[in-house]
């Protein structure tokens, strides 16, 4: 089966690549929007199908499987996406400074299967603790210009800023390796059923 991420990010190809061998990359360039109120895991996962689905609709899509993934971080309930400036990005540094919070990511497959598209929706959660940060470690975290493109202002590979995660790593960083793992064997159980028949 042929397979497209329905993502730019850099991240998740680079994770993607240690479980399929070849994919093409088309990002959804749509407006991500949800209903007011979801639960943090709710919305990554609606967010990530709407990836999905746009990606599915374009004429270069068909018969390939296509991953959309979305990753908030969320603290006290409350879900932080990336930044809109660098002062944006100060406040959420300071609430998740010496706290702990969840990282979650929603990932939709939707993938051909006798001639429909069927879909598998699923979202992963990691805690993550942070160290106390000091105004200047954030000032000069934020210069780097690292925090701008990510949920809750922060990569977990850069450093310096997590003192400890329960869950999966890879899942922190943008995609669930162990759940798209889990979900990929799903689907290719479900093909090899089809090829049976």
């Amino acid at each position: 089966m042929e397979w497209i991420l329905a993502s730019a990010s850099p991240r998740r190809k680079e994770l993607l690549a240690e479980l399929i061998n070849n994919f093409d990359i088309q990002p959804a360039r749509g407006e991500e929007a949800a209903e007011e109120g979801l639960s943090p895991v709710a919305l990554v996962q609606v967010l990530a199908e709407q990836k999905a689905r746009e990606v599915a609709a374009l004429p270069q899509a068909v018969g390939k499987a296509v991953l959309g993934s979305d990753t908030v971080v969320a603290l006290d309930g409350k879900t932080l996406g990336k930044p809109v400036d660098e002062e944006d990005a100060a406040r959420m540094l300071r609430a998740l400074s010496g706290r702990t919070h969840e990282v979650y990511t929603g990932v939709c497959i939707l993938y051909p299967h006798f001639g429909v598209y069927r879909k598998k929706v699923k979202a992963a959660c990691t805690k993550v603790k942070f160290y106390p940060l000091k105004e200047e470690k954030i000032a000069a975290y934020i210069a780097t210009g690292s925090p701008m493109d990510k949920a809750g202002a922060y990569g977990i590979q850069d450093g310096g800023l997590v003192e400890s995660i329960d869950g999966s790593f890879s899942n922190v960083v943008g995609l669930p390796l162990e759940l798209c793992k889990e979900m990929i064997a799903e689907i290719e159980a479900e093909q090899g059923r089809r090829e049976e028949i």
